[in-house]
Order: structure tokens, then sequence, then C-alpha cells
């Protein structure tokens, strides 16, 4: 593989310069890392593939939110369907970002009727309706298939990872069965790569079906991140790519090997090239990124190129 031909988005700069000389060090000469220990995880929202206007979950969901209260018209009298009904995505993207921020009193709401719209569901017939959405809906803003909204520049990372004897795991605070059945065709990642939060399931005896629940198993974001690595991979991964306050803990956990990467995508892009600029809901990473030694990738001045050509 010619120079050129390794990460092409990407600009000649530190970021650029700092994955290839961590891939090296870590993979050639006597202090190369086995394969069985290159680990790389990648957060989703707003790493992997846009977040903005809002994450494509919420997307997916505001329509079941909008069906439901189509059929049940009281419902459109509270939130989170009334925002779903009306289209106040600022509503529903304000949620996001008061998370983040440390307030999850709409969160709440919202993951409350999350499950109430998932409830007794078999896992079989959410993955078919979820999949029916990847292939129908197009990004609110874009206006291209989700395909075509993720990142060329990190899939190109995954990909010189993997040439180097990397296993790469998405690691989201996304609903894991959301995601799963997207990132083989989007990422390259298979499902059982897909680390996020779960909604609690039941086995159903009298129909053989594995149905959600009507709660909440865990939430992957902030200190549960690196906690559901572990128990998944078993493994301290090498390198962690992340864009928000949500990802701090699992960019700081990979950080006890002697060589390690972590990257924190910065989305300050005002060109007009589609990605959003905004720093809401990552304003304590981007203040920690110095003392915790992240090294901060611009979407402005370090990738050539944002999205796949269509």
């Amino acid at each position: 593989m010619t120079p050129r031909e390794v990460l092409p988005s990407w600009r000649e700069g530190s970021p650029r310069s700092a994955i290839t000389q961590f891939v090296a060090a870590v993979t050639t000469g006597p202090g190369a890392v086995p394969e069985e220990d290159r680990v790389a995880v990648f957060d989703n929202d707003g790493t992997l593939w846009t977040e903005k206007p809002m994450p494509t979950q919420l997307h997916y969901i505001v329509m079941q939110w909008a069906a439901a209260a189509n059929a049940d018209p009281a419902l459109a009298e509270r939130q989170p369907y009334a925002a779903a009904v009306s289209g106040d995505l600022a509503w529903l993207g304000g949620a996001v970002d008061k998370h983040y921020a440390g307030d999850d009193t709409d969160l709440k709401t919202m993951i409350g009727a999350i499950l109430q719209s998932t409830a007794h569901q078999s896992v079989e017939a959410y993955e078919e309706s979820v999949a029916a959405f990847y292939r129908d809906a197009e990004h609110l803003t874009l206006h291209r298939p989700y395909r075509l909204a993720v990142y060329q520049p990190m899939v190109e990372l995954l990909r010189y990872l993997e040439s180097h004897g990397f296993t790469c795991y998405v690691v989201s605070g996304g609903e894991r069965d959301f995601m799963r059945p997207m990132t083989v065709d989007y990422y390259g990642i298979p499902p059982e790569h897909v680390i996020g939060s779960a909604f609690g399931l039941t086995y159903d005896a009298d129909t053989n079906e594995v149905r959600f629940g009507s709660a909440l198993d865990f939430m992957d974001d902030g200190p549960q991140k690196p906690i559901r690595i572990w128990s998944r991979t078993g493994r301290r991964p090498l390198l962690a790519v992340g864009n928000s306050n949500g990802d701090v803990d699992m960019l700081r956990f990979v950080q006890k090997h002697p060589c390690s990467l972590s990257l924190l995508v910065h989305h300050d892009d005002d060109s007009g090239r589609g990605d959003e600029p905004y720093d809401a809901g990552a304003e304590d990473a981007l203040a920690a990124a110095g003392s915790h030694g992240f090294t901060v990738v611009s979407v402005k001045r370090d990738w050539a190129t944002v999205f796949p050509e269509g």
C-alpha cells in the first residue's frame, strides 16, 4: 500500500501522522502487540456517521411515535409524542444535548416512550422493522440514504486497522439491536462486534421467541463504556475513537497501554460540506483533550472528504 493509498480522505497533519505512527509502533519490531490484543473501539453517532440534526435511531423512533400518536391522539398532548407529531427536532435534539451536559430529565421521558414502543416485540420483528428503515429512509438534512451519511475517513480507518491485524468494535450509547442490521453493510463490522445500550429481553417459551421487555437493561455511555468493552472482549483496547462527553471514559480506558491512541472527532466544519458544526455535548471532552492526551481530529482541517460519493 503506497502512502497515497493509506487513508486517502485524510489530509496530511498531526492526526493522520499520529495514526500511522501508532499503527507502525504496535505492529512492527520487537514491541509489536500480538494480533489477538490489537483491539480498536469506535463510538457510532457523531464518530462513524453523522448525528445531527438528531441521532439516526431517534429518527426511526420518531416515526414510531408519530404512528402511535395518530392511532391514539391523546398521546400527542405529551412529550415526546408531541415533538414527533409536530416535527419539533429542537426538543428532541435538545434532550440528547442535555444528556451530554448531565441532565437526563428529557432523556428519561424519551427512554420510557422508546421502551413502550418495543415492549413485547420479538427481536426478529424489530430487526425486520429496522432493516426496512435503513432501506427506505433518508437523512433529514443531507437528503441521502443513511449508508451515504457515514464518514468516509472513519471507514478508511477501520479498513486500515483491519489490514494491520486489528479487530474493531462499535461501542455506542445507541441501542445495540438498532445498529446490528446495518453495521456489516455500512462499516464492515459484524453484529457480534457491536456493543451498545440494551433493552431488557425475555424468552417466551410458548412461542419460542426472544422478546423485548419493558425496562432498559443498561445505558452504554460514560463509565459504562469501559465496563461493557471489558465484559464483551476481555481486553483493554489499544485505540479508541469518540466525539462527545460520553466517550471520555472510553478514550481514557485505552491509555494504560504503553502505546495507545485516543482520537476525538471535533465537528468544526463550517465550509458547507454537510457536516453540521457543533460543540454541544462535547464541551467537556474538548476541554479535557489536552490534559488527557487526546488527539483532536478536526473535520474541517483533517478530512479532505467527509461523506462517500453516491
